[in-house]
């Protein structure tokens, strides 16, 4: 631009007026010219729905015969008509985008339906598995998908509500590392680069979507082929976050890389939003901590629930009942259980020698406790819960108690008990608290990944190959940074590969009683090594023996199963021990539930009939918090209640649907199948403050007719 200019003035001295009017020209071509990344952004990417039945209106690939392993006909055709021909299924198909279309007729199980990014999706879900042996916590998800639409479904049930995203996309290398149009990208193509941006950026733009946008965390890791384009696209798709990247060590031993330096390291984008920032350490991710340390306690909370909304009796019942004092000690003798809220407080019998203390505020209106019953006899029993004192004249008491992540460390032993005081509260000694901030260079031995990814992953899979797994530790510290205050977060990976960042969700739940969940989104694909095998077996995507050696159906979902439940899928013991920050033997599992889905593809007419409400039903779940049992049939009464959510199609029995979930803690969400907003406004009106009332199908259909990620 300075020769421009340059000349600009030459002109302007001989011709003021040409030169006023170049350079108008040129600031207005200036203003047009795209700055900072540029790709073809339009680059088309398609996907095939192996297993998808076939209908009329689909776009399909026809394939090629069984025992073939060259690339079939990479055309697209619509089906026009299916029929029945000897018991057959037979489509009719038109070829899409020609002049002059060609049109033939074959076997349904012959074509494969197919997705463009562009096509409007409404997804479902069918559950294949779960594992449970967590109790009532939340349960970590894994997805089989194209994870495009995965991503699509999840801004359905998971909008603005994700604390964390941890991604390990592609690195694009060149090497049949990633498939792009059901084909593998090689290191000569043109487009090599345009196509792994196209890809990446419409992901990440529904992944805007899921993020909390004042307080959360997008993490991508990447090697050198890609990391100067993936940080220009992160800075153009999130041009609101504060952006940092870190240098990390992950194989000490080196990868070789021809005539070129041997490389050691991955580097790690932080894309951090609103309030997001990395949390203090007990080490700087260079070197050991050293110096002065802080001290860490617990902080007693109030047992009544105190605040402006959701603190009343009305909001919920059970949280009202009494507890007994004695007369002759003060003490708490017992807890009692709650009563209807249609039943007076005065007309309880308090045990002989006791008076009942109820949970009112100043004035006296009558409030709730902010835990059940039996959780409170049990903190009290542990001494995690209290009485400071009692009032008669009030009929009230005060009680302390610990919550979230205080309760979690102190039950976890992250602090050291010195007996009790004199109200029976712990006397909990305060230890070190992490101080340091972590640096850009991490220089962790626990990072190394043919350590602690590919040997640690043998042990859970000692049969069962995968290239290139993560550290379970560097998956794990990555995250700490960023959920360790949140003991309920919840964490995404849409490239989730092995499982390893769900397993690393696991170790933080253990080491501080949290109740984080991990949504891992991974294909089936079989590696480009077995598929070429498996076709001259005359297999093809979707047959069962196909599926089997699958990422997801091979490695994924055994590998959490075999994390959760301490033994290899062949029921022996998990040999060794975690190493670091939590060091125990790898045979004792976790105490974590875990359910695995299949995305499922559905017809909106279906939906909106409620012909589809099996599919529909694991996607109500989630969005309530994946807690406890899916309600899959809403059965005689067209009405149910689970641990979290509850569904009314049956508006005849509204109220007794309503006083159900009155009478449940915990109850987030009331699903209301119906076409007619009066009626949807009625069960509105009844339901509990707290419960958010949705309506269905109207929510799921307007959400997914919504251009999330097609603007491209």
């Amino acid at each position: 631009m300075s020769r421009l200019t340059e000349l600009l003035r030459q002109v302007r001295k001989a011709d003021p007026q040409l030169g006023a009017d170049l350079e108008a020209e040129i600031t207005a071509l200036t203003k047009r010219r795209t700055f900072g990344l540029v790709f073809e952004q339009h680059q088309p990417e398609a996907v095939e729905l192996p297993g998808r039945p076939v209908r009329r209106g689909d776009k399909v690939r026809v394939l090629p015969p069984r025992g073939e392993t060259k690339g079939g006909d990479q055309r697209l055709w619509r089906v026009t008509r299916i029929e029945r021909v000897d018991r057959q299924r037979v489509a009719h198909l038109a070829e899409l985008g020609a002049e002059e279309p060609a049109t033939q007729a074959v076997l349904a199980d012959d074509v494969v339906v197919v997705a463009e990014f562009r096509d409007r999706i409404y997804p479902g879900l069918v559950e294949t598995g779960r594992v449970e042996r967590g109790g009532d916590k939340p349960f970590h998800t894994v997805i089989n998908a194209e994870n495009y639409h995965a991503l699509e479904m999840l801004t359905y049930t998971h909008r603005h509500s994700i604390d964390a995203i941890y991604i390990d996309p592609p690195y694009n290398t060149g090497a049949k590392d990633w498939k792009y149009n059901n084909d593998y990208v090689a290191s000569d193509d043109d487009y090599r680069h345009s196509k792994w941006l196209a890809f990446m950026e419409r992901r990440l733009k529904i992944a805007r979507e899921l993020l909390k946008p004042d307080d959360s965390v997008l993490v991508v890791t990447i090697d050198e082929k890609e990391y100067l384009r993936l940080g220009l696209l992160l800075e153009q798709t999130f041009p609101e976050a504060n952006m940092q990247m870190v240098t990390s060590s992950i194989k000490p031993s080196g990868s070789q890389r021809g005539d070129e330096f041997s490389r050691v390291e991955e580097f790690i984008f932080f894309v951090m939003f609103g309030e997001a920032n990395p949390a203090t350490s007990t080490t700087d991710m260079l070197r050991d901590a050293d110096g002065d340390a802080k001290l860490a306690t617990v902080t007693w909370q109030g047992l009544r629930r105190r605040g402006s909304t959701d603190w009343k009796r009305a909001h919920r019942p059970n949280g009202f009942y009494p507890l007994f004092i004695s007369y002759e000690d003060g003490a708490i003798h017992s807890v009692g259980e709650p009563i209807p809220l249609s039943q007076d407080r005065y007309s309880v019998t308090s045990p002989e020698g006791t008076w009942a203390a109820w949970p009112l505020d100043p004035k006296g209106e009558e409030g709730r406790w902010q835990v059940s019953p039996a959780r409170l006899r049990e903190q009290l029993a542990e001494g995690t819960a209290a009485l400071r004192k009692a009032d008669h004249d009030a009929g009230t008491a005060s009680v302390v108690y610990l919550k979230g992540g205080d309760l979690a460390a102190v039950r976890s032993g992250a602090f050291e008990i010195n007996g009790r005081d004199a109200e029976g509260k712990l006397n909990i000694v305060p230890t070190a608290l992490a101080t340091r901030k972590a640096k850009t260079m991490w220089l962790m031995p626990s990072h190394d990944a043919s350590a602690h990814g590919t040997a640690l992953l043998s042990r859970f899979l000692p049969s069962r190959k995968f290239p290139f797994p993560k550290s379970l530790y560097a998956v794990e510290d990555t995250l700490r940074f960023f959920v360790k205050d949140k003991p309920e977060a919840v964490v995404l990976d849409f490239f989730s590969g092995s499982g390893t960042t769900a397993h690393a969700v696991m170790r933080l739940n253990r080491q501080d009683g949290g109740r984080r969940q991990c949504i891992s989104v991974t294909n089936n694909e079989v590696s480009a090594d077995e598929q070429a095998g498996l076709s001259r077996r005359g297999l093809r995507p979707g047959d069962a023996d196909w599926e089997a050696l699958g990422i997801c159906d091979y490695i994924t979902k055994p590998r959490l199963t075999a994390a959760i439940c301490g033994q290899t899928p062949e029921c022996a013991p998990i040999k060794g021990d975690y190493k670091f920050t939590d060091e125990f033997p790898m045979s004792e599992g976790f105490e974590e539930n875990a359910a695995f889905f299949t995305l499922t593809y559905e017809a909106p007419l279906s939906v909106r009939h409620n012909r589809a409400f099996e599919r529909v039903a694991p996607m109500l779940w989630l969005r309530a918090g994946s807690r406890g049992r899916i309600i899959n049939d809403l059965g005689e009464d067209g009405w149910d209640v689970a641990d979290s959510y509850g569904v009314l199609e049956n508006l005849d029995q509204a109220d007794e649907f309503v006083a159900a979930v009155g009478a449940r803690e915990g109850i987030e969400i009331a699903y209301v199948v119906t076409d007619d907003d009066s009626a949807f406004q009625m069960v509105c009106r009844e339901l509990p403050n707290g419960v958010l009332p949705v309506r269905l199908y109207e929510s799921y259909l307007q959400n997914f007719e919504i251009n999330t990620g097609r603007s491209l």
